[in-house]
């Protein structure tokens, strides 16, 4: 099962976001335990929990989060 979300950001498209903001703004929309993110080929990846169960996500350039179980 795969499940996009899309994270907003007021950050100009030029910037990218920091580790940090990016684990705020997943937080807020229900991850939790965020982890082992890292840039890739295929995005930015990370690893949480969402509604207890551990999740992979896929994060692209426009903000998107795929998220693969």
């Amino acid at each position: 099962m795969m499940l996009v979300v899309a994270i907003t950001s007021t950050a100009t498209p030029a910037r990218a976001l920091t580790q940090d903001e990016l684990v705020a703004k997943l937080q807020a929309a229900g991850y939790a335990n965020v982890s082992d993110v890292k840039s890739t080929a295929e995005g930015t990846t990370a690893k949480a929990m969402k509604n207890g169960k551990p999740v992979r996500l896929v994060i692209d350039s426009r903000g998107q989060v795929k998220e693969q179980d």
